[in-house]
């Protein structure tokens, strides 16, 4: 069964958190999707990874370009998963369907959008009634993540 972790941003943005994780499922050698709800969004975040960390590279790329089953962190709007990614990042209510053939989801949300909470919520009860493993993730005070 696929793994389904939900993150609760309330200390740190969506910006800042989700290089840390892709760079964490990077060093285990899995490949990324990242799915957003917008193109717009996908352009944004596109955009933000080249420039995110002075310090870091992070590879990655989007469905429209035409090497995009080569990315190792791919950026869409859609379900698809072009790059055979064994990890798929969900943002902004971005859809749970077609969990099944990941190892892991990552469900990323907004503690402050009421909009985004409920739709976590929702996520989880889909996720218990698909018997996926679900966990939840929450940052402590100094900013370590804890499973509760």
């Amino acid at each position: 069964m696929t793994e389904v972790s939900f993150y609760h941003l309330q200390r740190q943005p969506l910006e800042r958190v989700l290089p840390q994780l892709i760079e964490k499922c990077l060093e285990r050698g899995w490949r990324c999707v990242v799915q957003a709800s917008s193109r717009e969004r996908v352009e944004a975040l596109d955009q933000h990874l080249w420039t995110y960390d002075d310090a870091s590279f992070l590879p990655h790329g989007t469905d429209r370009e035409p090497d995009a089953a080569l990315q190792p962190v791919l950026l869409t709007s859609s379900d698809a998963n072009p790059n055979g990614a064994a990890v798929r990042f969900l943002i902004e209510g971005a859809s749970l369907e077609g969990i099944e053939s990941y190892l892991r989801i990552v469900h990323l949300f907004d503690g402050a959008d009421p909009d985004q909470v409920e739709r976590a919520r929702e996520h989880w009860r889909q996720a218990v009634r698909g018997g996926h493993e679900v966990a939840y993730w929450q940052q402590d005070n100094d900013g370590r993540w804890q499973r509760k």
